[in-house]
């Protein structure tokens, strides 16, 4: 992964950084049971929780977005995310040793997603690993959201380095695509939530890791 010398990590919130699918699942689910259909598993939720409403609707009901009823259902759904979403939702283990290793090698860091600042802001308020991120970088913070550049090219504005000196780490293709497109190294999150049908080697991703601490593995290396 050597190029130029790595000055931050940013890094994609929801199965990156935080497990949010029980609370996005339950949201879905939820909606199912209000209209008297029987309650889905979470396991059948969480490949899907890195989709968004577009993911949960789709395994609740087999919507897609193009549906003239999917528009009232996101907003359903919306508004029962946002009355538990942080019912459940943790970080994961390890990150918090990762983001603390991180500051101590003098890395700075922060938050790229394309959760909209309606939650974003909400959560990274809540839980106290953000109060150290230097960036946050929402969904509808730029006029573009992944796999487009400008969302990780704000993220490096904010922390004042160049996007060649950042490495960002998703659990999504598009996040790889928005990373490669912003001239940042990727790697790949294996422990989050990759779909159903996700092939991460065929993400061009620099790196791939299967869980949080490897990351700096990788750093060492570089």
């Amino acid at each position: 992964m050597a190029r130029d010398e790595t000055t931050a990590v940013l890094f994609d919130l929801d199965g990156t950084l935080i497990d949010s699918a029980p609370d996005l699942g339950a949201a879905a689910d939820q909606m199912r049971t209000d209209r008297g259909m029987p309650s889905l598993p979470l396991d059948r939720y969480r490949p899907m929780a890195g989709s968004g409403a577009r993911g949960m609707l789709g395994v609740a009901f087999g919507i897609a977005p193009d549906a003239s009823e999917f528009e009232p259902l996101r907003e359903e759904f919306f508004r029962n995310y946002e009355a538990r979403m942080l019912r459940n939702t943790r970080v994961f283990e390890g990150i918090s040793e990762l983001v603390d290793a991180l500051r101590a090698r003098g890395l700075q860091w922060g938050v790229v997603t394309n959760k909209s600042v309606r939650f974003t802001g909400p959560l990274t308020r809540a839980l106290p690993l953000f109060e150290t991120a230097r960036a946050i970088v929402s969904g509808d913070t730029t006029p573009y959201a992944k796999p487009h550049p400008e969302p990780l090219f704000e993220a490096a504005r904010r922390l004042g380095v160049s996007p060649a000196c950042c490495i960002y780490v998703g659990d999504d293709e598009r996040d790889m695509i928005a990373g490669r497109a912003a001239g940042m190294r990727t790697v790949a999150a294996a422990y989050g939530y990759m779909g159903a049908d996700a092939d991460v080697t065929r993400w061009e991703a620099d790196a791939a890791i299967a869980s949080p601490l490897e990351l700096l593995q990788l750093l060492k290396q570089a």
